[in-house]
């Protein structure tokens, strides 16, 4: 064991402020990333939770974020000419005016609200693969719509109420979880309900994109790319993982989301760097004698600095364990409360590594105080 490691251990309380800042640090990073994930994959979950394997959009489009995602009708039996493709469905829309009924003493809710379409036939393409019997069977009524749990108090409705759409009488019928919305509440029901809600009729026969199976999911890059040949510019075809990742990234990318993880990580790295060099500092501050029997030894002050930069490097080691068991209470925490945070490999590995560089850059900071290790301070 190294004399570095070996000091840690021995002096832990010195050294558990600097430990505690790195991981709520990179708590504070990881679960506001994950956060904003969740919540874009709860967001796009009527898709994401899809049995689709390719996704038809416009060639110009790279998202379904503030895009204008029609696509002309035509498109959609030249997808069946390639002969892995099982089922083609588009994937409709709708907006408008949400009514609650109140009951006795309660409020009147008005709100704008999202309507996403799905078939809610066996295996349908469209349906999302966490709904169950009962669900997909619920929404087969005319009128019928879900709701996810946390828009309920919003939309002033529980299982079983009556409410309007854009004055079409709808009954909520089947409760979701984890399908929140970023922006504002969103409601499924059928094709033909969406189609029914609608304030206008689809006059020029464009459709939405369009959802794709084949044969064989593991065939999904290839057979986009054969259709991204044969559609002469008329289409473009992305895989389900490719299409998610497009959504996740253009929200990431919306300047308030960018502005506000830009400034959390900022702050974070702030406040590891200020309290772990400050307490590295103390630390070794109240060491320095051993420090200087060090030096009366013959030892370097290179390899003194050396020490101090190991010691910075294990504490960090420390840091990052507690942060990501700080994260894992806090995303079971998170899904019993309701909301989804989805902590991904990439950006964890990079905040572990903001966090190394932190511990490194608190211990460079502190060896300033390995002047005072004078030998002839031992005789005083």
């Amino acid at each position: 064991m190294s004399l570095a490691l070996a000091t840690l251990i021995y002096e832990w309380r010195r050294y558990m402020a600097a430990i505690v800042a790195l991981a709520f640090s990179g708590m504070l990073v990881l679960v506001m990333l994950g956060l904003f994930t969740g919540i874009i994959h709860a967001d796009f979950a009527t898709t994401e939770r899809s049995r689709a394997d390719i996704f038809i959009l416009p060639v110009k489009v790279a998202s379904m974020v503030n895009s204008n995602i029609s696509l002309p009708a035509r498109v959609q039996p030249q997808i069946f000419l390639n002969p892995h493709v099982t089922e083609v469905r588009s994937l409709e829309d709708s907006f408008g005016e949400w009514v609650n009924t109140p009951g006795p003493g309660a409020k009147q809710v008005q709100k704008f609200v999202d309507v996403w379409a799905i078939d809610p036939i066996p295996n349908a393409v469209t349906l999302p693969v966490d709904y169950s019997e009962a669900q997909r069977v619920a929404l087969m009524e005319p009128g019928a719509v879900a709701v996810d749990a946390s828009n309920l108090a919003a939309l002033g409705v529980k299982l079983g109420d009556k409410a309007s759409v854009n004055g079409h009488t709808v009954y909520v019928r089947a409760i979701l979880h984890n399908y929140q919305s970023l922006e504002q509440p969103t409601v499924t029901a059928s094709r033909e309900t969406v189609r029914r809600l609608r304030r206008s009729e689809n006059t020029d026969g464009d459709t939405g994109p369009l959802m794709v199976r084949i044969d064989n999911a593991a065939l999904a890059d290839q057979v986009a790319a054969q259709l991204n040949n044969t559609g002469h510019g008329a289409y473009r075809a992305w895989t389900a993982a490719k299409f998610d990742r497009a959504n996740e990234n253009a929200v990431m990318h919306q300047q308030i989301v960018g502005v506000l993880l830009v400034f959390l990580t900022v702050m974070a790295i702030l406040i590891g760097v200020g309290i772990t060099s400050q307490t590295l500092r103390g630390a070794i501050l109240s060491n320095i004698r051993e420090f200087a029997s060090l030096r009366a030894l013959g030892i370097s002050m290179g390899s003194l600095r050396w020490i101090v930069v190991e010691m910075s490097m294990w504490a960090g080691v420390a840091g990052i364990g507690m942060a990501g068991l700080l994260t894992w209470l806090t995303t079971v925490a998170a899904g019993s409360a309701g909301l989804p945070l989805v902590i991904r490999p990439q950006p964890a590995l990079m905040i572990c590594a903001m966090l190394m560089v932190i511990a490194i850059a608190s211990g460079a900071l502190a060896m300033g105080v390995l002047k005072h290790s004078q030998p002839a301070d031992l005789l005083r």
